[in-house]
């Protein structure tokens, strides 16, 4: 089964977090944490990791805490996956960045298979911003509920 760890689902959540507050200054780690029912640990462990691809930036002080390094609009999930998981790739011999090496490779028909839902994963995750997130969770209503009686 092909499956994203807790690091890339928890920190798509946080990120996304960040991205429904963009341009109201950073926000604590401990906020995020609260809102998406996280560890703050934890998401400072994945921050790290996401500081380093500058993806989000971190800001000392009273007031400090994090905000994202540049528009939602121009980050995508693709870049938080590959950030906190590595090279997207169902199988090793097809890896975006460091294909493992291997003996069957020029005749094998399994391996234009996974070739094939690689790219597909990579076309769906490249073309999702989290501006595209922060626009569906508002037409949805995401955090308000509708009654019928």
């Amino acid at each position: 089964m092909l499956k994203l760890s807790t690091k890339g689902r928890y920190g798509l959540r946080a990120v996304f977090d960040l991205a429904q507050h963009y341009g109201k200054g950073p926000v604590p780690l401990r906020e995020v944490a609260e809102r998406q029912g996280l560890s703050e640990q934890y998401l400072e462990q994945l921050f790290l990791g996401l500081r380093k691809h500058g993806l989000v930036k971190s800001i000392r002080g009273l007031r400090g805490g994090y905000t994202l390094s540049r528009p939602p609009g121009e980050i995508t999930v693709g870049n938080i996956v590959r950030a906190l998981e590595g090279p997207i790739a169902p199988v090793e011999c097809v890896s975006e960045e460091d294909p493992e090496d291997c003996v069957r490779a020029d005749h094998c028909v399994a391996r234009l298979v996974w070739t094939r839902l690689r790219d597909a994963i990579t076309d769906v995750l490249d073309s999702i911003t989290l501006e595209d997130m922060c626009k569906t969770a508002k037409e949805r209503d995401v955090t308000g509920y509708m009654y019928y009686i």
